[in-house]
């Protein structure tokens, strides 16, 4: 998909995709409706040529990536630092200045794939170490909860758990979202 408001300029960078192999199944002036776009595309890759990107279109860039994440390769002609972080942190993949040069864009292309692949891989390893950790609290304090109530030690309250998630064929931090809703319910009642 390409996102540029000059038509003669989004001609040379269609030319310049299918030099190298590439086609460009959807062509938006503007970012606006992208989210909507992309979803109703299904674009590889989404590639946005602008003298500089604006609040709007980085917002519509960090909803995508946030919605339906894709590389995105920015060919802009502004330089400027702040800028140039601004559209990463939006989920540019690679941000090139000085426009686009037919020989280098199968390159920025596979480049930007593969950023785009490690930035994903780190976000999903990330989710699943937050979710272990939140899952881990959880069993803590089901534990404590136990400890309190059963006047036991933690090896016990933890014995106690797992063989209640056993018995009942369920994850253990099923069980221990269970006692804790038990005990703060027998909590409040007494």
């Amino acid at each position: 998909m390409l996102v540029d408001n000059e038509a003669a300029r989004a001609a040379i960078v269609e030319q310049a995709m299918r030099d190298n192999g590439y086609r460009v199944i959807r062509r938006l002036e503007t970012t606006k409706h992208l989210t909507q776009e992309v979803a109703q595309s299904q674009p590889d890759i989404v590639i946005i040529d602008i003298e500089s990107p604006d609040r709007d279109m980085l917002e519509n860039m960090s909803r995508l990536s946030k919605d339906n994440p894709r590389p995105i390769v920015m060919f802009a002609e502004e330089d400027d630092s702040s800028h140039i972080e601004a559209a990463i942190r939006a989920g540019v993949s690679a941000y090139i200045v000085d426009g686009m040069q037919s020989s280098r864009v199968k390159p920025i292309l596979q480049v930007a794939v593969a950023r785009f692949r490690e930035f994903q891989a780190l976000r999903s390893e990330l989710n699943t170490v937050k979710s272990q950790l939140e899952e881990r609290k959880t069993i803590e304090k089901a534990k404590g909860l136990i400890m309190k109530h059963q006047h036991c030690d933690e090896a016990a309250a933890y014995t106690a758990l797992r063989k209640l998630a056993m018995d009942r064929s369920q994850r253990i931090i099923e069980v221990a979202t269970s006692v804790i809703s038990v005990m703060e319910l027998m909590g409040d009642k007494q």
